[in-house]
């Protein structure tokens, strides 16, 4: 795992590391799917049958932290609207979306303990850590991570 709930006052938060830009939003989706879900063991939903599709954002002037916050905010539009649950992708980034081959699950058949209403823009970071920079953990649980690499934070209303 690469990414930690983070604690907030009234909300929910997540900090995730990555090698890569593109796994660092892999790993915020895979930890904003985890928060909600009753059962917290990623394989409950293996008997669930799957589908596939392509769902993308699109982003201006590669602009990855308003990109990541879009992108998350289809992942639960999908998930409360359109009766589609996430389950896996692979993520891809162009300069003008952030685009994704997903498997989903009828949301239907997901028992959900917590539910987000949005993502928000509260501390929102989605940026590049430079070799040898030190981003400070969070206690009790974030540990320090230092660069290379990609972080992002995000902040969820719930």
């Amino acid at each position: 795992m690469s990414w930690w709930i983070l604690p907030t006052t009234a909300d929910i938060g997540i900090r995730a590391f990555s090698s890569t830009a593109v796994g660092v939003i892999t790993e915020c989706v895979l930890g904003l799917q985890s928060i909600q879900l009753e059962d917290k063991n990623p394989e409950s939903l293996n008997h669930l049958t799957r589908f596939n599709g392509v769902w993308s954002v699109v982003i201006s002037n590669n602009d990855l932290e308003r990109g990541l916050v879009k992108f998350l905010e289809e992942i639960l539009y999908r998930g409360s609207v359109e009766n589609q649950w996430l389950v896996d992708l692979a993520v891809k980034i162009d300069e003008k979306s952030i685009s994704a081959h997903v498997s989903w699950v009828k949301s239907d058949f997901v028992n959900r303990e917590i539910e987000i209403k949005a993502v928000t823009l509260h501390e929102l970071v989605f940026r590049e850590i430079n070799l040898g920079e030190i981003v400070t953990g969070v206690d009790p649980n974030i540990p320090t991570f230092e660069g290379p690499g990609w972080m992002a934070q995000v902040v969820l209303d719930i």
